[in-house]
């Protein structure tokens, strides 16, 4: 059993706080440059997108294929063709990244959590399973309904997870938290195994799902989940202000004015709509939200008005540039996005671990 030591139970850092407990962190020069870099890391990722695939495309091709010009030739209608489908993969690529970003950011604000991620502490297991379980049994068909499946199974795995990494003495702390996460989202995977392999027909089709990526990007399926992400980073950014004063401390925050609960539990709705949704259209994508938010907030502080978006942006070009590579490495097959996301996100993980001192009792 281990215990952490108070200063490293949240992790994150407790900076001054200015005027009703906000943070004060970087200049705003300096945030506006981080702003500026990541937007164009998100250009370049974007057009990077659009250009690169199993069939290699030039610059012209992709001008034309964006502009509708057209006039390269017979040559070059195939390749104008595959340019504009990947615009709506890259478009999901996008916004999947902004939200799990988002998601995670709002996790560890409100567990005040360093290890806090959708797919590490379950949730993104949770909606998964929930979806699986909704198609075999229940017939659910369309996006919607797996966007409300996963929702739902997303909120009872963020549940469950924190009821069991409260037990025991000093309530939970992010490794109690982290391991009950990682203990459900093998349970998870297992039950999803064990409901999809004896019938193949439904295997098949969710085999790469399971993975998590957005090869199978459509604009129906795209319009279908947008009121949902949207009105999660609506809940999310709503609470920006009164996630900094968490940072303080409940008793400091209600001090301040702040209602922890219900800024707990908005913040965590947001976290959980965002977190299904995204599930539901691309699988389970892990490692995205505990990448970005922590290297976000070493550049531009910890003041949620600014990390919640700018990890937005940071998360739709990380996952749109994971799209990438994993298309161009194993030309002509891909590996999916999910596959990319662990291979970076494992190590990170690693390092945050290890800088929790613990200690055995």
């Amino acid at each position: 059993m281990v215990a952490v030591h108070a200063p490293e139970v949240t992790g994150l850092p407790r900076p001054p706080s200015g005027r009703r407990g906000t943070p004060r962190g970087r200049t705003v020069g300096v945030r506006l440059a981080v702003l500026a870099l990541v937007l164009g890391l998100l250009g370049l990722a974007v057009l990077a997108s659009v250009a690169f695939g199993t069939r290699p495309v030039s610059l012209a091709e992709v001008f034309s294929a964006l502009t509708g010009t057209g006039g390269l030739g017979e040559g070059s209608v195939v390749a104008e063709a595959a340019v504009r489908q990947r615009i709506p993969r890259t478009v999901l690529a996008m916004i999947i990244g902004a939200s799990l970003a988002m998601a995670g950011a709002a996790m560890q604000a409100v567990t005040r959590n360093p290890l806090a991620d959708p797919g590490i502490l379950g949730v993104s297991g949770g909606a998964a399973l929930a979806v699986v379980v909704g198609i075999v049994f229940f017939g659910v068909t369309g996006p919607v309904g797996y966007i409300v499946m996963a929702m739902g199974g997303a909120a009872a795995a963020a549940v469950l997870v924190y009821t069991i990494g409260s037990l025991g003495r000093g309530g939970a702390s992010p490794l109690k938290l982290a391991l009950a996460g990682a203990a459900m989202s093998a349970a998870f995977t297992s039950l999803v195994s064990a409901i999809l392999l004896p019938r193949v027909d439904v295997m098949v089709t969710f085999r790469f799902w399971q993975i998590g990526g957005v090869g199978g990007a459509q604009w129906e399926r795209i319009g279908a989940v947008a009121p949902f992400l949207l009105a999660g980073a609506v809940l999310v950014v709503g609470m920006a202000s009164a996630m900094n004063s968490l940072a303080l401390g409940d008793d400091l925050a209600v001090g301040l004015g702040v209602r922890v609960a219900r800024t707990r539990l908005l913040a965590s709705v947001g976290a959980v709509v965002l977190t299904g949704a995204a599930t539901a259209i691309a699988g389970p994508i892990g490692f995205v939200g505990l990448v970005v938010p922590h290297a976000v907030r070493l550049l531009v502080g910890p003041d949620h008005r600014w990390l919640l978006p700018i990890s937005a942006l940071a998360g739709a070009a990380l996952l749109t540039a994971a799209d990438v590579v994993g298309r161009v490495v194993a030309r002509p097959a891909e590996i999916e996005v999910g596959i990319i996301t662990a291979l970076i996100g494992a190590p990170v993980f690693i390092a945050l671990v290890r800088r929790l001192k613990v200690r055995e009792l």
